[in-house]
């Protein structure tokens, strides 16, 4: 394995914290900004959407730019972006923010992915791809859980600067680790895009963004319903962080391991039916059980959670690369836009219902999209079925 990759996981990981260290950070970022944490909860969706745009658009504008010159560029910033929120007096600014770091976040996720094939070569193409996401996974095992604690002792505006140290050092590593002279291919966004007409991965693409959506209208508010819904105190949010991380990592590894023994649509299936059963679980105890059990009970629900919400996206990948292999680049770059288009989504839907319901409402919703993101998947399986002898008559 080229080490290099190593520094290309770190910055994955330094970027993916800010994304799943928020639900933690709501409520003091509320209280001081003297707004709802619904309204709060805007900071988090415009994130992800500058990440899911961001992603593919400025992929394109960038072309065949030299990769070590973009990942740096974008890895600064985010810096900036970092800076700016944790020195901003007011709502709006602090938006500015989050657009600013989840655009960059957006292109050096997408560049790095590619820079890491062009490392190790075509034939290492997945390897390298998982070494780079795998910095993701453990930005919600370690990343969240230290950035929820830094809060806790320093405030919100610590994490950000936390951050924002971290990735200064990883822009310096990788500017003088990279090799010069890694060229980007030059694509249009319509060539880009292209790849979602093949059979079998739009309807993927759907199901991630279905099954994001409802993860993270509970997810994002995990600070209110563990608060406020399970009674319990502020600095219980790092554990739960934690415990949901170490289930992220246990499912990230099992998830391919499950997905070669009885494939990786068995794998999504049952990720989709967990999930339903998890939420209404946890919806269902904050309503009715009192919370000197339902609080103990949210905690411990933390690392089965991580692992059925962690294996879904490796089995998910890899049927989406298994429907169009020759353009697995272009549709894992969409896959992961339907990711973060996915956590805007359910974070909108989650604070509408914080407005006009209670927290433990949250799971009820977010158990419903499972069940509708497999819908889809059957409707898409039939559909696939019932396509491939005209295919096969047609060659």
């Amino acid at each position: 394995m080229d080490k290099r990759l190593v520094w290309l996981a770190v910055g994955s990981f330094v970027m993916s914290t800010v994304g799943f260290v928020f639900s933690s950070l709501l409520p003091s970022i509320a209280a001081d900004a003297h707004i709802t944490i619904p309204h709060a909860g805007h900071l988090i969706t415009a994130f992800s959407l500058s990440y899911a745009i961001g992603a593919p658009t400025l992929s394109a504008l960038a072309g065949a730019t030299d990769r070590r010159r973009l990942l740096v560029a974008a890895m600064l910033t985010f810096v900036a972006g970092n800076a700016v929120a944790a020195l901003s007096t007011s709502f709006s600014t602090l938006l500015l923010a989050q657009i600013i770091m989840g655009a960059a976040a957006g292109l050096f996720a997408a560049t790095a992915q590619a820079a890491a094939v062009a490392l190790a070569g075509p034939e290492h193409r997945a390897l390298a791809i998982s070494i780079v996401v795998g910095g993701t996974t453990f930005a919600v095992a370690i990343g969240a859980p230290l950035g929820s604690l830094v809060a806790a002792f320093w405030g919100w505006r610590g994490t950000f600067l936390s951050i924002a140290c971290l990735a200064i050092v990883c822009a310096v590593v990788l500017w003088f680790r990279l090799p010069q002279g890694l060229k980007g291919t030059r694509l249009t966004m319509r060539e880009r895009l292209q790849s979602v007409g093949k059979p079998g991965v739009l309807p993927s693409l759907l199901v991630t963004l279905l099954y994001l959506t409802g993860a993270f209208a509970l997810i994002s508010f995990l600070a209110p319903l563990a608060m406020e819904g399970a009674g319990l105190p502020a600095l219980a949010m790092p554990v739960m962080l934690l415990a949901f991380g170490i289930g992220a990592v246990v499912g990230n590894l099992s998830s391919g391991y499950l997905a070669d023994r009885i494939g990786a649509t068995r794998v999504v299936v049952l990720s989709l039916l967990m999930a339903t059963t998890i939420c209404l679980v946890i919806s269902l105890s904050l309503k009715l059980l009192p919370p000197d059990i339902a609080g103990p009970l949210l905690i411990g629900l933390m690392v089965p959670w991580g692992i059925i919400g962690w294996a879904f996206p490796p089995a998910q990948a890899s049927r989406i690369v298994g429907y169009a292999p020759e353009v697995a680049h272009l549709t894992l770059s969409l896959n992961a836009s339907a990711i973060y288009l996915g956590i805007a989504l359910g974070t909108f839907i989650g604070g509408r219902v914080l407005e006009i319901g209670a927290a433990s409402d949250l799971g009820l919703v977010a158990a419903a999209l499972p069940l509708v993101a497999l819908a889809v998947l059957a409707t898409s399986l039939r559909a696939l079925r019932s396509a491939a002898p005209v295919l096969q008559a047609s060659r």
